[in-house]
């Protein structure tokens, strides 16, 4: 079994949505905003499919659903923002479809999206659990398009010396943050449990009971 502690460092800016913070999503989504009126032989899409195109870094905020924060890295981002300019393409290729035929697949390919990027948040997230306690990786904020951090503790030690440390890291790095940030409760008593000289017979099943009280 393995616990997570994720801790995110973001600073504040003005813009939204996890695709819109490509390098490339301004210039593909002007091109496809501007170019909508050609896609269909029925008035009626255009205005839909306009509205689509211009709601979606918000829509896609909404859409995620995640209890975690929605920081991804930029390669995974990069990986995402490619596979969908990919089948974005693709659609604007073809000539005029029939009514109903675009904002359909517009809306075809914003849920693929929305599942994309869920998965590589989720991923990025898992993957700490391969490493033995605190662990930083890179990523970029979803909700501001700045560049963070994730520091995680994973619980995937090899031997008791090797999780002794971790959790004493662990500890020391709470107790860091608490001191940076006095209106933090997140010290005592929610770990003490993992406390000195507790440390010395930590087993990682009483590790899971102690996380498990709290």
């Amino acid at each position: 079994m393995a616990l997570l502690l994720c801790l995110v460092v973001m600073t504040v800016a003005l813009a939204h949505g996890c695709l819109h913070c490509h390098s490339n999503f301004s210039e593909k989504f002007s091109f496809y905003r501007h170019h909508v009126n050609l896609k269909s032989w029925w008035v009626g899409d255009i205005p839909v499919s306009g509205v689509l195109l211009t709601d979606w870094s918000d829509d896609t905020m909404k859409e995620l659903h995640l209890a975690i924060p929605a920081e991804i890295t930029r390669e995974k981002l990069d990986q995402v923002a490619r596979a969908v300019y990919q089948r974005m393409d693709q659609l604007y290729q073809g000539k005029m479809y029939f009514p109903g035929y675009f904002p359909n697949k517009l809306r075809n390919i914003f849920r693929e999206q929305v599942h994309l990027l869920q998965n590589a948040i989720i991923e990025s997230q898992i993957d700490c659990q391969r490493h033995c306690g605190i662990f930083q990786y890179e990523t970029v904020s979803c909700s501001n398009c700045t560049d963070s951090h994730v520091i995680c503790f994973g619980y995937n030690c090899k031997s008791s010396e090797q999780w002794e440390s971790a959790v004493q890291g662990l500890l020391n790095y709470i107790n860091d943050w608490h001191k940076q940030d006095t209106s933090m409760s997140l010290v005592t008593p929610a770990f003490r449990c993992l406390k000195s000289p507790r440390l010395d017979n930590l087993t990682l099943e009483n590790a899971v009971k102690c996380f498990k009280q709290h």
